[in-house]
């Protein structure tokens, strides 16, 4: 075992009996599965670049991390106010993977509308938890998943009635504090949306300048039929933080998934986004922004499994480099054997805005029908000098025009989203303080059509 290993497995150690100590036995099922996430862990260890699946992405600041859990909450009300975005909304809060009561908007949840922390969902030890948590993503699906298992203490449940629509988006906040010693986090999330729901989730994480903490999320996501989720992941973490997620979703027939992965912050990210189509007209959506600059690392894999005929899955995921950043994109469309009449179709495009970013894409199909409509493919390319030519005789400075021409890059992505707050939290991190949007869009497809010409 090595030490970086074994240096986690003394921390979970330490977890354990200060649970016990402050909180009395757990129940057996809660202290078997920490068990397995533990025993698993262990022997998987750390991935590196040796694993196919991590080839590109080297995980060595995570593991050899000393990370402390959070012992509180503690945040002030301005400061939380500073980095919320302004959104009306149903608001659940974390601190370093802490709830935050203070910091969370609960009192006027609709009817048929459930969301509480995991915590007081573990507490109450509700079989209706007990049952889906782990199901889609298991200790086995990777280390990390494992690690999360066994530190399993904290997060959301979002429970949506049959028939419920929510018209607020929900928010699960995470904020992400600069203290004396990094800390990490292990959240877990359980959505369960009943038949013919409607809800907008919107995951938010962001965090004070200076923070390096380290987020190992799991997600759980199950909707049941005609049930409709559009789910916002924001991450905008501060940039020595480390984010690993996993994003499971078990689509039943007539559902619907709409998935904006957007990831603007972070040293070092890894997400890992699956759908499974098991239900006839079973629809996922993937929509996907990263931007990094300086030494950033971005790493986005995406999976949809048509499991069942007439599913349908689309996917466009754009990349953003600057300086020496470096992307991943990993997307897989895959067909199971009679799984006819399905469409699948992948698109991911790159821009390096410097000589010395680097983009790693590696767009897959794989297909085991033959009456499908599937396409799949990747691009790389910089920005059209003739085009910033023809922003600047218009008497727009050499910055603003770079910056006008990342932001149309980054339109198709940002033109679905429908929360303005969120939409221009991207554009500001993408295009910088631009001049007001009003014309915008004329003025860019005037220089691309010039520098065209």
């Amino acid at each position: 075992m090595s030490e970086e290993t074994q240096r986690f497995l003394d921390r979970l150690a330490e977890f354990r009996a200060g649970r016990l100590e402050t909180r009395g036995q757990e129940p057996t099922w809660i202290a078997a599965r920490r068990q397995a996430g533990a025993a698993r862990f262990e022997a998987m260890g750390f991935p590196t670049r040796r694993d196919e699946a991590w080839k590109y992405t080297d995980v060595r600041a995570i593991a050899r991390g000393d990370f402390a859990l959070a012992e509180d909450a503690e945040f002030s009300q301005a400061g939380a106010a500073a980095l919320t975005l302004p959104i009306d909304a149903h608001r659940l809060t974390f601190v370093d993977g802490v709830f935050a009561p203070a910091l969370s908007r609960l009192d006027d949840l609709p009817a048929g509308v459930s969301l509480v922390p995991l915590s007081a969902a573990l507490e109450e030890n509700h079989e209706a938890v007990g049952g889906p948590l782990g199901r889609l993503t298991g200790v086995e699906f990777s280390p990390f998943s494992a690690l999360n298992t066994a530190f399993m203490e904290e997060g959301a449940v979002l429970r949506l009635a049959p028939g419920t629509v929510v018209e607020k988006p929900i928010i699960l906040q995470f904020l992400s504090r600069n203290g004396a010693q990094p800390v990490m986090s292990h959240p877990r999330i359980l959505v369960q949306a009943g038949g013919r729901s409607q809800a907008t989730l919107v995951e938010h994480h962001v965090g004070e300048e200076e923070a390096a903490n380290f987020t190992n999320l799991v997600e759980e996501i199950i909707l049941e039929r005609n049930a409709i989720l559009t789910h916002y992941k924001l991450q905008e973490a501060p940039l020595a933080d480390l984010h690993v997620a996993s994003i499971h979703v078990e689509q039943a027939r007539d559902s619907r998934y709409t998935s904006f992965n957007l990831n603007l912050g972070g040293a070092l990210v890894r997400t890992d986004l699956i759908s499974e189509l098991n239900g006839e007209n079973a629809t996922c959506d993937f929509y996907g922004l990263f931007y990094g600059q300086g030494r950033q690392h971005v790493d986005s894999h995406t999976l949809a499994n048509h499991n069942a005929p007439h599913t349908f899955s689309n996917e466009n995921y754009k990349g953003i480099l600057d300086d020496r950043a470096h992307g991943v994109f990993n997307g897989k469309v895959v067909v199971k054997r009679d799984s006819q009449k399905i469409e699948g179709f992948q698109s991911n495009a790159n821009l390096l805005l410097s000589d010395r970013a680097e983009i790693d894409a590696k767009p897959e199909l794989e297909i085991y029908a033959d009456d499908v409509k599937c396409s799949h493919g990747t691009t790389t390319g910089q920005l059209d000098e003739e085009a910033i030519y023809a922003l600047r005789s218009r008497g727009i400075d050499r910055q603003t025009a770079r910056g006008l021409l990342t932001l149309a890059f980054a339109g198709e992505v940002l033109e679905e989203v429908n929360l303005d707050a969120i939409a221009e939290r991207v554009e500001l991190a993408v295009a910088g303080k631009l001049p007001e949007r009003f014309n915008l869009a004329g003025l860019v497809e005037a220089a691309v059509a010039m520098g065209d010409e």
